[in-house]
């Protein structure tokens, strides 16, 4: 996902203190894209790395007014020949008016901030995180178990409301019912919430909607979580066809590029869904610390098969 310059000025105006100096025209030049991380889209001045946004510091000033000025205008040429998606100006410094001139003939966007750099850099880049990160759309519920953020997937009929609705009379939180939105926000995280027409509600057959927030109180909701488990409720006879009993590897689930923790539980009559949802969360929570159980349990089954051959 790509944002206009006119859009990160318009959401930064407060935070950042964000000012149009010259090249306003420009403020359709696209900044960003899914496959680039935020710290490529905005940083210091460097033209190495044309196409970004440069912020032009204390430093840079320093620096720039120690030079000659046919470097300065070899240094300006060539950072407007490098179709930059535009110019920060940091701690109300004052353009060189060269600068300012082929900014407004290029159409190069020329912002001005009365912060330091670093803040100005910190602070955009993560705006920009939550600006261009990939989101998607799951059908399941979303809840907090635990602590951990877990999506209950499954096809309809299975019960996945009704394990919700169960797990909070346990004492963990709802996030989303039936539609959630997921955003990549960093490297390794995504984040989970619920559409702002769902929020707080969960659809329970027979019942038919239910406000979790007025039912059950402030602290039976979230509003985000980070997606670390997925929970596939599948019917028995899908499990014996399609799945390990004693799976020897983890199983994952690909979501927005990333791989995500899955259990499968088979739904049947007499089960205690809600306890195995538990168990499968502290079972998880044990192996990011190192505990593999069922290696152990492999490994024990060889060292007996050794001594029983010795």
């Amino acid at each position: 996902m790509s944002v206009s310059i006119r859009q990160l000025v318009d959401a930064n105006v407060d935070s950042i203190g964000l000012s149009w100096l010259a090249g306003r025209s420009g403020g359709d030049r696209l900044l960003g894209v899914s496959s680039v991380e935020p710290a490529d889209l905005v940083g210091y001045l460097n033209l190495i790395h044309p196409k970004r946004l440069h912020v032009f510091g204390r430093a840079e000033s320093d620096y720039y007014a120690r030079l000659d000025d046919a470097r300065k205008r070899g240094i300006l040429s060539d950072l407007v020949a490098g179709h930059p998606a535009g110019i920060v100006v940091t701690e109300g410094i004052e353009p060189d008016p060269m600068l300012v001139e082929l900014c407004e003939a290029d159409g190069l966007p020329l912002l001005s901030s009365p912060l330091g750099s670093a803040r100005v850099v910190d602070l955009l880049r993560l705006w920009l995180s939550k600006a261009t990160a990939s989101s998607t759309s799951v059908h399941g519920v979303f809840m907090d178990v635990l602590g951990m953020g877990v999506l209950i997937a499954g096809e309809s009929g299975l019960g996945k409301s009704e394990l919700a609705l169960e797990l909070i009379s346990r004492g963990h939180g709802l996030v989303a019912d039936d539609v959630v939105d997921f955003r990549r926000i960093a490297p390794h995280a995504i984040e989970g919430r619920a559409p702002p027409l769902l929020r707080n509600m969960l659809e329970v057959r027979g019942l038919g909607m239910l406000d979790i927030r007025a039912i059950f109180g402030e602290t039976a909701v979230r509003p985000k979580m980070k997606l670390k488990l997925i929970v596939q409720l599948i019917r028995r006879s899908a499990m014996e066809n399609e799945y390990q009993r004693l799976p020897l590897e983890a199983l994952t689930q690909d979501v927005l590029g990333l791989a995500v923790r899955k259990v499968v539980i088979p739904v049947a009559a007499g089960r205690n869904i809600a306890v195995l949802t538990e168990a499968a969360v502290r079972s998880v929570v044990l192996s990011l610390r190192g505990w593999d159980t069922t290696r152990e349990f492999v490994e024990r089954q060889n060292r007996l098969i050794q001594e029983s051959d010795g």
